[in-house]
């Protein structure tokens, strides 16, 4: 039983939890995964091969096949990977493929690490139940929206608010009500609504909220 901290953050898209994740990765000197990245590694694949997303084959496939070295490529923060990715995730048999790499990731985390933060939809209520530390992070919906919207433009990417909105409100309805592992906050997470918070803000309301527990394990 590995002794490391684990620090699950779970929430919806744009909420900044990821952006918050790896700021409190960097500040305790922990190790840092983005679980999404790995299932919009696993999307683009699928896209790259012609296939359908709905099609748990094909995205079974894919995900075996799953490279680590993929998870920093760029064309992974496009709207369209994103869409796809909660597609894949909704199939169970994709989720138990990626789960032992997670479970691995906090449990021994990579460089030695004196910890682990997992950014998610499910890292609390499945991945890692027993994590020392839950935050759930989210925002409103049309708050979300703008801040997606906003870095698709610094892209260069073609897309309007309203359209931003709309997916990302078909994504929020698809990965809540999905039978795997549904995005919903864990019964012990501490709740973070960043609507009115600058990240800066939200760095400090999160760290003030596990800074005793991450003591408490020292």
């Amino acid at each position: 039983m590995s002794k490391s901290v684990i620090i699950a953050i779970d929430g919806p898209g744009a909420s900044g939890k990821g952006t918050l994740a790896r700021r409190l990765a960097a500040h305790f000197g922990y190790a840092y995964l983005d679980t999404g990245a790995m299932y919009r590694a696993v999307a683009l694949q699928v896209l790259l091969a012609g296939a359908d997303p709905a099609d748990a084959r094909a995205a079974l496939a894919a995900a075996r096949k799953l490279d680590a070295g993929a998870l920093d490529d760029p064309q992974l923060r496009t709207d369209r990977v994103g869409a796809a990715a909660s597609q894949v995730a909704a199939h169970g048999d994709v989720r138990q493929a990626l789960m032992v790499f997670q479970r691995s990731f906090a449990t021994n985390p990579p460089g030695n690490a004196p910890g682990a933060v997992l950014d998610g939809r499910d890292i609390g209520t499945v991945i890692c139940p027993d994590a020392q530390v839950k935050l759930f992070v989210t925002a409103s919906l049309e708050v979300r929206a703008h801040r997606r919207y906003l870095e698709l433009a610094a892209r260069g990417e073609a897309a309007t608010e309203v359209e931003v909105l709309a997916e990302l409100q078909t994504r929020d309805s698809r990965d809540q009500q999905r039978a795997v592992a549904p995005l919903r906050p864990a019964a012990d997470a501490h709740l973070l609504d960043t609507t009115n918070l600058a990240i800066d803000d939200a760095f400090a309301v999160a760290l003030a909220a596990i800074s005793g527990k991450i003591a408490s394990q020292g």
